[in-house]
């Protein structure tokens, strides 16, 4: 977490002024100048934003420039009106991001997310080298900065199947004034269902349409970050919590979750389309059925990590990143969110050695003469 009263660099060396101009960074050391703001064409923070695979990429590495540029300017790390768009990059040298590191390195921030920020520096550093408003030593300088090492327990919890199925008992219990379920109870409980038995991302879900789920195989076919695309089987339970959807919803094309009216209807773009979700509105609906079902807060990515979780005592770590949509089994181990006590039972069922005195072995060289 960030503390909002938090502001870079306290106590330690300023930010060096050399051949740096722009930034204002009064509280850094550094005194103010006016500098013209970069075309958006030309804009390196834009530009690399914009070539990132998905939207919470996008948003991920956004948080981090505009963090870093915040330690430019001194400003509180969540101060949302001062972001790295516009601003020169390319002035950035060594002694600078020497720097940055340094900052970086006092934050209460796990090693993989002070990384994350050293990835999006450098990404923004080749956009402007890329540019030609970066020469190549410069570069190669700039970004030359040593990863940070440790290590952290992965984020994010392990739902246990009581929540899951308090979760989906709320959607049924969504009732019209009919008796029946409606539109939205249907559709959540089976949101949640794919979200526990396929571990989608947010962006994953929203983004399915109805033409890709293969009912007759009951597969869905995703399209992941960097455009990839893989096949998921669906268990019997989401399954089936599918069809029920489906049957209010329609065999029409279009999302396959889509937005709903207040009286659980489709809605529908002013051209007649079902509108899409977005990824937010996943967040939302957990949130929703967290509070009726009167269960801990859950959040999409627990769902995913849960999978994977409970698909790696099943299945090899190659299947489960494939399955999960990872690019290495080295990612995906870094979900297994398996809580304390299923550890504790795998080391319980380890093997129990007998408790005897070892019997003495007499080497062959010392062996007595054979008596003739």
């Amino acid at each position: 977490m960030i503390d909002s009263e938090l502001t870079p660099g306290p106590g330690s060396r300023p930010l060096p002024t050399a051949a740096f101009p722009a930034f204002p960074a009064s509280a850094a050391g550094l005194a103010p100048a006016a500098v013209a703001a970069v075309a958006p064409a030309r804009d390196p923070y834009l530009l690399y934003l914009g070539r990132l695979g998905s939207a919470d990429s996008r948003r991920g590495m956004r948080i981090c420039l505009d963090h870093i540029t915040r330690m430019l300017t001194g400003d509180p790390l969540d101060d949302t009106a001062v972001t790295g768009q516009g601003q020169p990059w390319h002035h950035l040298r060594y002694e600078h991001t020497a720097w940055i590191r340094e900052q970086i390195d006092q934050m209460d921030w796990s090693p993989a997310y002070r990384n994350k920020h050293l990835a999006a520096l450098r990404g923004v550093l080749k956009e402007a080298w890329k540019l030609g408003l970066l020469s190549t030593d410069d570069h190669q300088r700039a970004v030359a900065l040593a990863p940070f090492t440790g290590h952290r327990e992965p984020a994010g919890q392990h739902v246990p199947d009581t929540v899951i199925g308090a979760l989906i008992a709320a959607c049924d219990a969504d009732l019209s004034p009919a008796g029946v379920v409606t539109g939205a109870g249907l559709r959540d409980a089976a949101v949640i269902a794919v979200l526990d038995a396929c571990g989608l991302r947010r962006a994953e879900l929203v983004a399915l349409q109805y033409a890709d789920y293969d009912r007759a195989r009951r597969m869905l076919t995703v399209i992941g970050k960097g455009d990839k695309q893989r096949r998921i089987p669906v268990n019997t339970f989401a399954a089936r919590r599918l069809e029920a959807w489906l049957a209010r919803r329609g065999t029409h094309r279009g999302p396959l979750f889509p937005r709903l009216t207040r009286g659980g209807t489709v809605r529908t773009t002013p051209d007649g389309r079902p509108w899409q979700m977005n990824p937010q509105a996943v967040r939302d609906i957990l949130a929703k059925r967290t509070e009726q079902a009167a269960t801990t807060p859950v959040r999409p990515h627990d769902l995913r990590r849960t999978f994977i979780s409970n698909l790696l005592p099943q299945a090899d770590a190659i299947m489960t990143a494939r399955l999960a949509g990872h690019a290495s089994p080295s990612t995906t181990l870094g979900y297994d969110v398996r809580p304390d006590e299923e550890a504790r039972d795998a080391v319980e069922r380890l093997r129990i050695p007998a408790v005897a005195p070892l019997l003495p072995e007499t080497p062959a060289d010392q062996c007595p003469p054979a008596v003739r």
